[in-house]
């Protein structure tokens, strides 16, 4: 396809996006504690958040998180100290009573923790950087290509994270008494902490 090696990017897509990670996790806890409309919320917030990433990327971004230790320690750090707020959050969130906030801001919080997190991703830089160039030829439009396998891989998380969120929100009507919230609300901060711990070993250079 014209240098472009379109059918084996989009399996290691399919491949990449099915294997658990924090945004799978968290978007599996949101709409199983919250509904499916928060949980399509921070799915449109990680949809934007990788395109983010990915313009990012194509303008040289990629190359300063890669080349400078420091810079990937700080995404690192900060994308971790972020899941262990959420966790906090997870936990005070789960005491308030379910009419507590608007719904327009609920979803907004929603969509700001989805599209936080994925721009506090090193991981996602990286894929940019090394993965996707090397399914491009170089006989090819790089930018051209580089852009619509950007939009074919949000594309591919997208539709995943969507599937997720319509599994996981069937269970949301369980969550509606309050004693069983708050023990729901300790188990999934217990599970964003280990998420986080999860996250930095596997990003430890």
């Amino acid at each position: 396809m014209n240098g472009v090696d379109f059918i084996p990017f989009l399996l290691a897509a399919f491949a990449i996006e099915l294997t658990p990670g924090p945004n799978m996790f968290y978007i599996a806890l949101l709409s199983a504690q919250n509904g499916r409309k928060p949980g399509y919320a921070v799915v449109a917030g990680v949809a934007l958040g990788l395109l983010s990433v990915g313009v990012l990327s194509l303008l040289g971004f990629s190359v300063l998180v890669a080349n400078n230790p420091w810079v990937y320690e700080i995404l690192r750090w900060g994308g971790i100290a972020y899941l262990l707020w959420l966790a906090l959050d997870a936990v005070l969130d789960s005491r308030k009573t379910l009419e507590s906030e608007p719904a327009a801001t609920v979803m907004r919080e929603a969509f700001l923790r989805g599209l936080i997190a994925n721009l506090l991703n090193p991981k996602a830089f990286l894929f940019y950087l090394t993965l996707l160039p090397s399914f491009i030829g170089s006989d090819t439009h790089y930018t051209q290509w580089f852009i619509v396998l950007m939009v074919v891989y949000v594309g591919i998380a997208t539709l995943i994270h969507l599937v997720i969120v319509v599994m996981s929100g069937s269970v949301s009507g369980l969550l509606s008494h309050k004693d069983y919230r708050e023990k729901v609300g300790w188990g999934f901060a217990g599970l964003l902490v280990c998420v986080a711990i999860w996250i930095a070993f596997k990003t430890a250079r």
